[in-house]
C-alpha cells in the first residue's frame, strides 16, 4: 500500500484516479481548491488547497510516496507542481499529461496538425511545456501519461494499449481512452513503475 496524493482529485480524471486508487487500497490525501464533493471515504484525507500556494501544496504532500497531478496546465505552470513536491521530500511525480505534444506518423506533434482545435490550444501547449520541464528534471523521478486524442467517459474495460511517444489509434481510425481505464494504466505505473522519467500513452 502506498500513501498517494492527487492534485486535483475532483477533476473528471482525478476523481477515477481516487476510485482506482482506493480499489487497490492505498491511502490517498485528495487535494483540490474545493474537496467537498470527495465526502467522507474510508481512507481518504482531504485538503482544501489553492494549487498556486506553494507552501500549502508543499505541506499537503509532505510525507507521502507518490504524488499525481490531475491539475490543468494553462492554469498551473510545471514550477508551481514541481517545486513544492521537491521541496516536500517526495521523490515520484507521475503526471495527468495531454495528447497534444503526442507525435503523428509523419514525426509531427498532434498540436502543430491542420484543424487542431483552436480552444484546446492553449492547454496543450501548455502541457507541451510541462513535459519539458520534467525533461530537464535532474532529481524526480518522473512519469508523463498522455491520454489519447478523446479522454472521455465511460467503462472500465481494463483492455488498452501502452505507448510510448506516438498518438494510439484504433483499427477503427479512432484515438480514445476512457478516464476509467487511463487510471488503471497510471495506477500500474504506480505500483510497477517501468516509464522511470518517461513520457507514456494509453489508448485503445
Amino acid at each position: 500500500m502506498s500513501k498517494i496524493a492527487i492534485i486535483g482529485a475532483t477533476g473528471r480524471a482525478g476523481s477515477q484516479l481516487l476510485e482506482e486508487a482506493l480499489r487497490r487500497g492505498h491511502s490517498v490525501t485528495a487535494i483540490a481548491r474545493d474537496t467537498a464533493k470527495v465526502g467522507q471515504r474510508e481512507g481518504v484525507i482531504s485538503r482544501n488547497v489553492d494549487v498556486l500556494d506553494a507552501n500549502a501544496l508543499q505541506a499537503a504532500v509532505a510525507g507521502h510516496d507518490v504524488v499525481i497531478s490531475a491539475a490543468p496546465f494553462a492554469t498551473i505552470p510545471a514550477g508551481a507542481v514541481i517545486g513544492p513536491v521537491k521541496n516536500a521530500g517526495v521523490k515520484r511525480l507521475l503526471v495527468v499529461g495531454g495528447a497534444g505534444s503526442l507525435l503523428l506518423p509523419d514525426g509531427t506533434r498532434v498540436i502543430d496538425s491542420k484543424g487542431f482545435p483552436e480552444a484546446y490550444k492553449a492547454e496543450a501547449s501548455a502541457g507541451a511545456l510541462f513535459l519539458e520541464n520534467l525533461r530537464q528534471e535532474k532529481d524526480l523521478d518522473w512519469t508523463f501519461v498522455s491520454p489519447s486524442a478523446e479522454f472521455v467517459e465511460g467503462e472500465r474495460t481494463g483492455k488498452f494499449r501502452i505507448g510510448q511517444d506516438d498518438l494510439l489509434v484504433s483499427s477503427e481510425g479512432r484515438s480514445w481512452i476512457t478516464f476509467a481505464d487511463y487510471a488503471i494504466a497510471m495506477l500500474d505505473e504506480v505500483e510497477s513503475p517501468k516509464h522511470s522519467r518517461q513520457r507514456f500513452t494509453v489508448g485503445y
